[in-house]
């Protein structure tokens, strides 16, 4: 287990506004694509009875939401996934086209489209539940070495590292990526399809994986790792980079990255202050934080600055854009 070494908390300088070209920055995302159905009622709900509220259909989907925002900033960024033969799968995708993404995504006509059924309490604290349907139906063979050839880094949410064959292709893009010298990242997304065959299931999968980068929040965290002995320390040894994300608390960032990037010597400790959001609606907020956070990330490397002036300006970044998608409206998805 590395040790840490404590960096004070910081409040870094706000980095410039993100360009539209990310000196070249490409990126593969593999995962999935959903319909959100999102229910806001206006007040508690009643048993029995009804209560004003909004019902809104939104493009969703971890994979999906990462994907959407990287292509924003500039990133040449490919989703690869599977939807339905169906109306909201060719909706979804047109969708995505439009944001700027390269779509390497089947089309099943066994399986309907993926629903995120999403209810919102009007605090904003979200449940879901989850029709993946067609996102899991996603196979190694349906990927090609091609499509990652060149690129800097390959993201996927805990997900697509789940059921068969759908895991299996996550773990068969991982392989790629490595054979590509493409870096790895990975966010663990949601605890209990994570847990659901065990906590040391759940860490031999992630160190399996053994990503560059790990996005995780604190909760999510103690889940995996449980309540024994110091969750820094022993989170520290998932990845070469372990991103926490604490909500208003700001970003954690435990590296054991040295100044010429190599994984090696004792895990450092820093927190960075980033600006509290108040949000009715905070869906996809931690999937534009990870995609803000890779951008920055990868321009902050390809510019050849420090390793950890790298980190803190990511992390800034990465909670201005998870601010900007829970700020501004969403655009309803249109299916006819």
């Amino acid at each position: 287990m590395p040790s840490l070494r404590r960096i004070p908390r910081v409040h870094p300088p706000r980095p410039s506004r993100p360009r539209r070209h990310r000196a070249g920055a490409r990126a593969v995302v593999v995962g999935d694509l959903a319909l959100d159905i999102v229910l806001a009622p206006a007040r508690p709900l009643e048993s029995g009875t009804d209560v004003p509220g909004r019902v809104s259909i939104y493009q969703g989907g971890s994979a999906a939401n990462t994907a959407r925002w990287l292509a924003r900033l500039g990133v040449a960024t490919q989703l690869v996934g599977s939807v339905g033969r169906d109306a909201p799968g060719r909706a979804l995708l047109d969708a995505l086209r439009s944001d700027g993404v390269t779509t390497r995504v089947g089309r099943t006509g066994r399986l309907r489209t993926a629903r995120i059924g999403v209810l919102v309490d009007p605090g904003g604290e979200r449940s879901f539940v989850a029709d993946r349907a067609a996102a899991d139906a996603l196979a190694p063979s349906d990927l090609r070495e091609a499509w990652f050839q060149g690129i800097d880094v390959v993201h996927l949410p805990a997900y697509s590292l789940l059921g068969r064959p759908l895991g299996l292709a996550g773990q068969e893009a991982i392989r790629m990526a490595r054979v590509a010298g493409a870096l790895v990242s990975l966010d663990l997304a949601s605890l209990e399809p994570l847990l659901s065959d065990g906590r040391e299931a759940a860490l031999e999968l992630v160190r399996k994986s053994a990503p560059d980068l790990l996005f995780a929040t604190a909760l999510e965290l103690h889940g995996l790792l449980g309540t024994g002995g110091r969750t820094d320390a022993r989170a520290a040894d998932l990845a070469a980079i372990v991103v926490v994300k604490r909500g208003a608390a700001g970003v954690t960032v435990l590296v054991r990255e040295t100044a010429a990037g190599s994984a090696a010597g004792p895990a450092l400790k820093f927190d960075v202050a980033t600006r509290p959001v108040a949000a009715a609606d905070t869906t996809g907020a931690g999937d534009a934080f990870d995609a803000g956070f890779i951008a920055e990330w990868l321009a902050s490397r390809k510019a050849g600055r420090p390793t950890l002036v790298a980190l803190r300006r990511a992390a800034v970044v990465g909670n201005r854009i998870a601010a900007r998608q829970v700020s501004a409206p969403r655009r309803e998805l249109q299916l006819g």
